[in-house]
């Protein structure tokens, strides 16, 4: 079963990875790839049976886009930061801040009001990060699954 999810999880940071924008740059793959292992980390902390290898990849998504957008400049701390608000933002409909100790970078996520689309519940985001004082913000939806995990639709 161990197994089953590392390829799972292996299979959807390769996909996105190939999905990295830039045109080589480094730092949004790396970002990608990162954003995806954290993601599936805490996806894998939901569901049970299927569910839970389903929560994994929607967490590898979810985690791989906000990786590829934000995290470019993000080490992999700062990710997962960001990554937990994220998910804590979209579960809840509350805006989250995080902070990095180690190296101040810090932002918010602000989830915007639900909306059904396809019998989904689904939210917009801004999702702001600082570094070195400078906002980078990206926006987009993210539905919910059947098993509670989110997955970024645009």
């Amino acid at each position: 079963m161990l197994l089953k999810k590392l390829v799972i999880v292996g299979l959807a940071a390769s996909l996105l990875t190939g999905c990295a924008t830039g045109g080589g740059n480094q730092n949004a793959t790396l970002g990608t790839l990162a954003g995806a292992v954290g993601g599936a980390a805490l996806g894998s902390a939901f569901g049970s049976g299927s569910g839970k290898v389903a929560a994994i990849a929607g967490g590898a998504l979810l985690g791989g886009f906000l990786g590829n957008q934000i995290g470019a400049a993000l080490d992999a701390d700062s990710q997962r930061y960001n990554t937990a608000a994220s998910v804590q933002a979209l579960d809840t409909g509350a805006p989250q801040q995080w902070r990095n100790p180690q190296n101040g970078v810090y932002g918010t996520v602000n989830p915007g009001p639900v909306a059904y689309v396809n019998n989904r519940t689904c939210r917009p985001y801004t999702n702001t990060v600082y570094i070195d004082g400078q906002p980078q913000v990206a926006r987009g939806t993210a539905c919910q699954n059947p098993d509670g995990s989110w997955q970024v639709v645009g």
